[in-house]
């Protein structure tokens, strides 16, 4: 499923989790990840306001313990209790800007303002909100940065936050409102769910939900929009190359295939044939964008010997996928991540299994554990 976000006057963690909960995901679904944190004395509500001109669901967090200063390791290692990857890496990377905005290890952030138990609800909330939605990708309009100063433990700094804005490298930006657009929380939370920016992409629409903020704004909601779909697939016209060769060894074959797929053609391989007089052969394909069809069908001639091929329009479907990298043995591993099911990528387990001399197919296991 394909998550676009709209933040339209900010986003909190709170007000991402009531977006997802408004569109659909399980209330219950998030109280037994948190409850997997070994958190006790919380509660976990959510309900229908109005905010402006709208209705949303907000989200409504109390906590006995109502610190906020904690190490971050802590928090760290209680998210990692869910085996939420995203909640883990949202806190990790708050751990990771306050360091470095601090001068110390990670490892050894104190967290003051970010340190309350409501930050591992709404991080873990939102990390078990995505996986009930079975959220592949997320796209997130442009996000207003807000305006102004704030007053923290560390006195007054301006907004957005400089933890914020570290959190935020590399995102889409834009102006704002006077005050806090958009938290650390949810800085974080964008980060660490991989999000594109930009137009969202084509989907089939299936559900919307609006998260509301805690402000009251005197001439329009306070909320940030989800919007889930389904991926739909791209169409294109390729070029089909195909020439029969019964006098090419299978050297020379799997040289071609290989010669054509550096040249760049979407695919290239062989099927067997049976030609005149029962002689076995093979056919020889190769798929090409239409720009590069002369260059691969020259590249054919020279290769093969052959004295003829013939040439096809075809319409290529493809549905969308996106790649996830884990970490197994020191090494990284690409995972394909398709409308249907997830697959790690060939050439990294290989690659994997000859350095460290375990199977394959156990190391394709591990791959998927780790997601």
């Amino acid at each position: 499923m394909i998550l676009c976000l709209n933040p339209f006057t900010g986003l909190a963690g709170d007000m991402l989790l009531g977006a997802l909960l408004d569109a659909g995901a399980s209330l219950d679904a998030v109280r037994q990840a948190v409850a997997a944190t070994g958190l006790t004395g919380w509660r976990l509500d959510a309900e229908r306001v109005r905010t402006g001109a709208l209705t949303a669901t907000r989200v409504r967090i109390e906590v006995d313990d109502d610190a906020t200063e904690r190490p971050a390791a802590q928090l760290i290692t209680m998210a990692a209790r869910t085996g939420l990857t995203v909640a883990e890496a949202a806190l990790t990377a708050i751990a990771e800007v306050e360091g470095a905005l601090h001068g110390v290890p990670a490892a050894d952030v104190h967290l003051h303002e970010l340190g309350g138990h409501d930050t591992l609800i709404d991080i873990v909330g939102c990390a078990a909100a995505l996986r009930d939605l079975r959220v592949t990708r997320v796209h997130s309009a442009p996000l207003p940065l807000g305006g102004g100063t704030v007053h923290t433990r560390h006195g007054v700094l301006p907004v957005p936050a400089p933890a914020t804005l570290a959190l935020l490298k590399g995102a889409r930006v834009r102006g704002g409102e006077a005050g806090e657009a958009v938290t650390p929380t949810g800085a974080a939370l964008l980060r660490a769910a991989g999000t594109a920016y930009g137009p969202a992409p084509e989907m089939a629409l299936r559900a919307t939900g609006y998260g509301a903020g805690g402000r009251v704004l005197p001439d329009r909601p306070n909320v940030t929009v989800a919007m889930l779909g389904e991926p739909v697939a791209e169409t294109g016209t390729q070029i089909v190359l195909s020439t029969n060769l019964d006098d090419v060894t299978g050297e020379v074959l799997g040289h071609v295939i290989e010669r054509a797929l550096a040249a760049g053609a979407a695919d290239a391989w062989i099927t067997p044939a049976v030609m005149k007089k029962g002689r076995p052969a093979h056919v020889l394909h190769v798929l090409t964008p239409l720009e590069l069809a002369d260059d691969l069908q020259n590249l054919v001639f020279a290769e093969t010997g052959s004295l003829g091929l013939r040439r096809g329009a075809v319409e290529k479907v493809a549905l969308p996928r996106h790649f996830e990298t884990v970490r197994l043995h020191g090494r990284d591993v690409r995972i394909k991540h398709g409308p249907w099911g997830v697959k790690p990528e060939y050439d990294d387990l290989a690659a994997l299994a000859e350095a460290t001399g375990r199977p394959l197919q156990e190391l394709a296991r591990e791959a998927f554990d780790a997601l």
